[in-house]
């Protein structure tokens, strides 16, 4: 009776929806062209981070290598984005890693990816949010802290003069999205503000260049004594000169910060119902809007290290900060303005998605069906809205900028493996019938009617996928993951792997031996022959390295980052399993 009653629990935890649930409820308005898309998802990508994350990263982590460091992130971002591809023209309704994990993976996978997209959308949402309060206080030159400051009395603490500053901002920033967001007319404006962005941050880069010293990639400690840090304690903290101070340690852990920056591209995918010609539009969206995005990246931060040395970068508004550096004082007013657009239409990108995701998963059943209630004429979740900006406006108040960042890379690294084993496994399966009940049914007995042996492992006797090579790779996709999981927490431990501890390089040459085993076996087994506009090449390579470059990133994650995102997952889980496992749509 035990081991029935978990066989049961296990088989709610990986039941799948069925695509043609979804299509009946989405009336798909098909106005939108790749210019559209690219507009989108650069509009989405290249805000808070190109203006204050490059300072952050540059001065603490990376120096001026975290040009090496936005390379890194934006090729694993790149093969994320190619598995967001396939799915994009596989699955032509408007969605997101969620339910591309609920149609491949199961429930509880999908669950997981939805939430963790909520706070990724959330911890974005604050971090704009208060990004947008510095860069509006240094425009006006600081009036609006110091004049709190001053009217406060000394006996109450400083910190919470800002209270006024984000709740202003919380409520200028609701009520644009009230007004404007559903209006015709935001793809418009937000090609105006695309160009804005893009003459300003080339502005930047052509400017950097010509007041850069080539000098500020060369530093030294003889640097450091001349500009006053004499201190030697204070040395290590600033790294030890040259084009890497921090060494190969701060360019993994720059890398998994700065991957924050090609995340708005996923904004593409959750309007792929919208797109005119979706197996066109959204790889060439994705890959263009990537590419754009590298080379803004590339270029400002290579700009602002050359200008400044990156010890002396400023937290909050940094590229503003440069110009006053090197003299520029009008040049200061002109990027703080392009800062102001980018992030006003940055937050409404991604405004869209989150009350689509909540949407979804309320229907499904996952959630509290009052988070779906709509404010009627504005087609807007109203208790959603507010439950999730009070949450921003906590996680604003109270965390720091690079606290946030790091939070909504975990998420997105995790969403984006869980991503590439979905296309991993999908292409591997058998054509599915209409009809979830039948397709069920077909897939939990087929198994039954073969014979798994190890020659059926190498030698599939079928050139076209059949349910049960179809668990074969679902079965060995998951050890893989595991496998990759143990292989990077190992590597992470890699000044032992140099010193040349036998133990510790027998376990890596034993992980590598099992994975690449075990990507024989999927290797051999049989892929669907359906046809597709677009396809993830080199299969099963490709998403492969992609969950371990993901996975070797939030490896390089801090130990706060993971207690946050723990308790998030715990209040998820409590959520799940009080409420969604019974509710569930699919039940």
């Amino acid at each position: 009776m035990l081991c029935l009653a978990l066989r049961r629990f296990g088989q709610k935890l990986v039941r799948r929806h069925m695509l043609e649930e979804y299509a009946a409820d989405m009336g798909p308005d098909r106005r939108l062209t790749t210019l559209d898309l690219v507009a989108l998802g650069v509009s989405c990508t290249v805000g808070v981070g190109i203006y204050t994350l490059a300072g952050e990263v540059a001065r603490d982590k990376a120096g001026p290598s975290i040009v090496i460091c936005l390379l890194v992130a934006g090729l694993s971002s790149v093969l994320s984005g190619l598995c967001y591809a396939e799915f994009g023209v596989q699955v032509s309704y408007s969605g997101s890693s969620y339910l591309y994990s609920y149609v491949t993976l199961g429930e509880l996978w999908a669950f997981i990816t939805g939430w963790n997209l909520i706070i990724f959308f959330v911890a974005h949402t604050a971090t704009v949010a208060r990004a947008w309060t510095l860069a509006f206080d240094n425009l006006l030159g600081n009036q609006i802290s110091q004049t709190l400051h001053e009217s406060i009395s000394p006996n109450v603490p400083q910190v919470l003069g800002e209270i006024l500053g984000f709740i202003v901002v919380g409520l200028v920033l609701l009520l644009m999205e009230l007004l404007i967001l559903r209006s015709s007319w935001i793809f418009l404006v937000s090609k105006v503000v695309i160009l804005v962005k893009l003459l300003t941050l080339t502005f930047v880069i052509i400017a950097g260049f010509i007041k850069g010293d080539l000098h500020n990639w060369k530093l030294t400690e003889e640097d450091y004594v001349k500009a006053g840090l004499n201190d030697t304690s204070s040395l290590g903290p600033l790294g030890y000169g040259g084009f890497v101070p921090f060494g190969f340690k701060g360019i993994l852990r720059g890398a998994a910060t700065c991957f924050y920056a090609f995340i708005g591209f996923t904004i593409i995918v959750t309007r792929v119902e919208e797109a005119r010609n979706p197996q066109y539009s959204v790889p060439m969206g994705i890959v263009f809007s990537l590419f754009i995005c590298f080379l803004m990246y590339f270029g400002v931060s290579s700009a602002l290290t050359l200008m400044v040395p990156y010890y002396q970068l400023q937290p909050g508004s940094t590229l503003p900060e440069a110009f006053l550096h090197v003299g520029w004082a009008h040049a200061c007013y002109v990027v703080t303005f392009g800062f102001l657009c980018s992030l006003s239409i940055s937050i409404f990108g991604f405004m869209f998605p989150i009350r689509n995701l909540i949407y979804m998963m309320t229907q499904d059943g996952l959630l509290f069906p009052v988070l779906a209630r709509i404010q009627t004429g504005t087609d807007t979740p109203i208790v959603a809205t507010v439950i999730l900006s009070i949450i921003a406006a906590i996680m604003a108040f109270f965390f720091r900028l690079t606290d946030l960042v790091d939070l909504m890379s975990v998420g997105a690294l995790l969403a984006y493996s869980l991503l590439a084993t979905c296309v991993l496994i999908i292409r591997y399966q058998p054509q599915r019938r209409t009809g979830g009940n039948e397709a069920e049914v077909q897939e939990e007995n087929g198994p039954a009617a073969e014979k798994l042996t190890l020659q059926g492992l190498l030698f599939p006797g079928s050139s076209t996928p059949t349910p049960l090579s179809g668990q074969v790779v679902y079965v060995c996709s998951s050890l893989l993951v595991l496998l990759l999981t143990l292989l990077c927490l190992v590597l992470a431990q890699w000044p032992v792997l140099l010193s040349g501890d036998p133990v510790w390089i027998s376990v890596v040459v034993v992980l590598l031996v099992l994975i690449i085993g075990i990507t024989g076996v999927i290797w051999r087994q049989p892929q669907s022959s359906s046809h597709l506009h677009f396809k993830v090449p080199a299969l099963p390579l490709l998403p492969l390295l992609t969950i371990f470059m993901n996975v070797c990133l939030m490896m390089q994650m801090t130990a706060d980052t993971w207690v946050l995102f723990g308790v998030w997952m715990l209040i998820g889980f409590a959520i799940y399993f009080s409420y969604g496992i019974q509710h569930s749509l699919v039940n």
